[in-house]
């Protein structure tokens, strides 16, 4: 069991904060210095990927090095902001511990709920109220962080679309829209309009996304779930060919076929 007092966490928190500090001090080091929080933006989301990889792996030492990676980027801007007098580190954890008691009336609070369908629709209530007049346009969806994943960023959008009543009746809806989609690309592609083509294929995309919220799939776990299965396969193939003397580059398509088959089969 690894449970640290609030004094070792504090102090580690210090001496964390006190070395990014240095970094950016005149004497630091030359990098660190020149960077912005728009440079250590750009490599927010890598690390928060890199986080939900280790959490995929279950393995708690790759999770505890990837936090870390995680909190030092989180740090890193927090510190920049403080140096340009924007806000504090303190100042953001204050701010969401506020959040989080706001967001949580049935802890903190006199509100009751009876299960965690109420819980999730209490939160976004508070979030919609929070968020008014936050944003000029007043859109509905000024919720969705623009450098969202596509895939993620179309089923939150149609998401908060449904609840707003813009949506289909039901899955078989959405089916018959996908085939009516699919005979427009077909159409495009008849025509040769590469633009059109494009824009087709985005249109279908955007169906399948509908179609996945429908049948309650998170479409971005279901394509990396495909994307996994079909590098194990091919792993397979190229082992299988390796073992018969072949390269992948040397192998006809109907060998790797058989291998993917065999794969299949498999269950791999």
């Amino acid at each position: 069991m690894h449970e640290d007092s609030i004094d070792d966490t504090q102090n580690q928190l210090r001496e964390l904060i006190a070395l990014i500090k240095r970094l950016r001090a005149p004497d630091g080091c030359p990098w660190d210095q020149k960077q912005t929080r728009q440079d250590i933006g750009k490599y927010l989301l890598d690390e928060s990927y890199e986080v939900v990889d280790a959490i995929a792996e279950n393995n708690p030492l790759h999770i505890r090095e990837e936090l870390g990676d995680l909190l030092f980027q989180i740090l890193f801007i927090a510190e920049i902001a403080a140096e340009q007098g924007d806000f504090s580190l303190a100042e953001v954890m204050a701010a969401i511990r506020e959040k989080m008691i706001r967001r949580h009336p049935h802890v903190f609070g006199d509100v009751k709920v009876n299960s965690v369908r109420e819980v999730k629709a209490n939160w976004q209530e508070i979030k919609n109220r929070e968020r008014t007049g936050m944003n000029a346009d007043g859109s509905i969806f000024s919720s969705v962080p623009r450098s969202l994943p596509a895939l993620k960023k179309a089923q939150k959008i149609t998401s908060i679309a449904s609840r707003h009543g813009f949506d289909w009746a039901d899955a078989d809806d959405v089916l018959k829209k996908l085939d009516e989609e699919l005979h427009e690309l077909a159409d495009a592609r008849r025509k040769e309009d590469t633009r059109k083509v494009e824009e087709e294929l985005g249109d279908i995309l955007f169906t399948l996304v509908n179609l996945s919220r429908f049948l309650s799939v998170d479409a971005e776990t279901a394509l990396n779930g495909t994307i996994d299965k079909f590098l194990r396969r091919f792993a397979y193939i190229v082992k299988q060919l390796s073992a018969h003397g072949r390269s992948i580059n040397e192998a006809t398509i109907d060998e790797m076929d058989s291998f993917w088959n065999e794969a299949k089969e498999k269950g791999a």
